[in-house]
């Protein structure tokens, strides 16, 4: 007899495995000795291993269905529960329940994740539809429908859910679609009609402005021109193959009219460049008074300079604010210089600051002596206190002197 931890050869040739329930017979041995015939069984074993540890590693590492899985761990269990073989059988039953587990687990998990693809799904169609139902009474036609189109795309894309939610949902999908199409063709039959209707305003647009290009009553003219601009615009388009063509005759009949305006004024534009050129020379000898000295005299010089600059004529209209803003700096400059000279000059303003820095010098004075008469009283507190009060009173009565300075006092 031989024998090992895991199964026995009795005299007979029988084979046995120990399990956890006691010796079961594995098979009966006749072609050699006990050793080959345990050894036979026992690679059997490590075959039964070997085929629990591929399984196991596909359930880990594999999408392998739980049906599929189920089958190969019931196919090895049935070898298992056959003792074909010699080797610890209670731990590969174990390792057989753990699998179990683990796929029972995975089974459960895809449930789960099917339920919440499926309610994922539900949420997204379901948005599908609140967004198309939205697109639905849009105006923004070109927009609108592009992204009802994606939205199809998107739908087809997602997974059916139960029929009856799904043909509810698609229904209201496909009914937000028709209303948009029905709204957008609704439009365009209008918009056909208006667009009829500019091009017969523009036709008639066109006419007048034909009849007005050779017109040389310049100013009326031209405003009508803006008039038809105008009523052009707000007429709106017409249809594209007669929008251009339209276009194109009353711009035309415009051109002829302002390049025959543009003629006639170049030359009194070339008038008002010789004049804008006068008037630059005469800012220039504005500005040249300044700094102002001997008021009097700038005065005088600027209003001889300022009747020269009125009797030039107009200059161009976009020049004018520059060339204008020069001349008025130098009139403000003096008319600060007047100011000023003024003021020094007011024998009532001279008087009240005299008045205001009298006060507050017999105000420092008095303080002084006080504060001489605190200090030799050995009274600190007061002296520092009527020190304070001095410093505010010599500073006011430091700006008022100033003042009094301006009056040249």
């Amino acid at each position: 007899m031989s024998s090992d931890p895991w199964g026995r050869v009795d005299e007979t040739g029988t084979v046995y495995v120990r399990t956890a329930d006691g010796e079961q017979v594995v098979g009966s041995w006749q072609a050699g000795t006990p050793e080959e015939a345990l050894a036979y069984f026992e690679r059997k074993y490590e075959g039964l291993v070997v085929e629990i540890g591929l399984l196991e590693k596909r359930v880990k590492t594999t999408d392998l269905s739980a049906k599929d899985a189920q089958t190969a761990i019931d196919h090895i269990r049935e070898q298992v529960d056959a003792h074909h073989a010699v080797g610890d059988l209670d731990a590969l039953k174990t390792r057989l329940d753990k699998l179990v587990e683990t796929v029972d687990k995975r089974r459960e998990e895809r449930k789960q994740q099917r339920a919440k693809q499926s309610d994922e799904a539900r949420h997204a169609k379901e948005a599908l539809v609140t967004e198309a139902e939205e697109l639905a009474q849009s105006d923004q036609w070109r927009a609108a429908g592009e992204r009802l189109r994606a939205l199809v795309d998107t739908w087809k894309g997602l997974p059916r859910l139960d029929r009856k939610s799904d043909d509810e949902l698609w229904h209201r999908f496909s009914h937000a679609r028709s209303a948009f199409s029905k709204r957008r063709k609704a439009h365009f039959a209008q918009l056909d009609a208006q667009r009829e209707e500019a091009r017969k305003t523009k036709e008639r647009l066109v006419s007048e402005a034909e009849a007005l290009s050779g017109s040389t009553d310049w100013g009326p003219t031209a405003a009508r021109y803006r008039e038809l601009m105008s009523e052009w615009k707000a007429a709106g388009r017409a249809q594209r193959e007669h929008e251009d063509d339209l276009w194109n005759r009353f711009r035309g009949a415009q051109d002829i009219f302002f390049a025959a305006r543009s003629s006639v004024f170049a030359e009194r534009d070339a008038e008002q460049s010789e004049n804008l050129k006068l008037k630059e020379e005469l800012a220039e000898e504005a500005e040249k008074l300044l700094p102002i000295g001997d008021l009097k005299g700038t005065r005088a010089a600027f209003r001889s300079i300022n009747e020269r600059w009125e009797a030039i004529g107009h200059v161009p209209r976009d020049a004018r604010p520059k060339v204008e803003g020069r001349m008025h700096a130098v009139e403000r400059a003096i008319q600060e210089a007047e100011e000023t000279e003024w003021r020094r000059t007011n024998p009532e303003a001279r008087a009240r600051a005299a008045g205001l820095t009298g006060q507050l010098q017999a105000a420092v004075d008095k303080l002084r002596g006080q504060i001489e008469q605190a200090r030799a009283q050995g009274n600190n507190a007061k002296a520092d206190k009527l020190e304070r009060e001095l410093e505010g009173r010599q500073a006011l009565l430091d700006q008022a002197l100033k003042g009094l300075q301006e009056f040249g006092g």
